[in-house]
């Protein structure tokens, strides 16, 4: 049986930047989750970060120049917390290996967890494409992520994979 790597807010626990969650209601969500599937993780919580905390958003480049140096995440005060989301992707990389985890359900438009869209750097609201770090770190080591809109697909290489 696959396991699932999965943020925390989608299954309801108030842990997003403003202390909110974002649960997503799905049957075969709870299902997995009674099976022992889903390894619920938030990389922001496991990374010493507060609940609520500021917005962040990732500014100079990508999610993978993040993770190599070249790109900074700042806050909505100018703070940069880059080392703090660092940490985060590692931590959610090393619980998804520890549970060996194949897929990720993911967050998007987070600094950490988008896999489609993150904001633009400027909090200006805009999104653009991209990743955030955990999102861009765990496809580097093989791990499928998808997004609260992709269920469906998630669900259909879950499937695929139990065979």
């Amino acid at each position: 049986m696959e396991r699932i790597l999965v943020s925390a807010c989608l299954m309801g626990f108030a842990v997003r930047y403003n202390g909110s969650d974002k649960l997503l209601i799905s049957g075969t969500l709870a299902r997995w989750r009674a099976e022992h599937r889903l390894v619920i993780h938030c990389p922001e919580l496991a990374a010493g970060l507060n609940t609520p905390r500021l917005p962040a958003e990732i500014r100079g480049g990508s999610a993978e120049k993040v993770l190599m140096g070249e790109a900074k995440i700042l806050e909505s005060n100018g703070d940069d917390v880059t080392q703090h989301y660092v940490l985060a992707a590692w931590l959610a990389l090393r619980a998804a290996q520890e549970a060996q985890c194949r897929f990720a359900l993911l967050t998007d438009g987070s600094p950490t967890c988008g896999s489609r869209q993150i904001y633009d750097g400027h909090f200006s609201g805009e999104k653009i494409a991209g990743n955030g770090v955990a999102t861009a770190l765990l496809r580097q080591h093989g791990i499928e992520v998808f997004n609260e809109a992709q269920l469906r697909e998630l669900i259909q290489r879950v499937a695929e994979a139990d065979k």
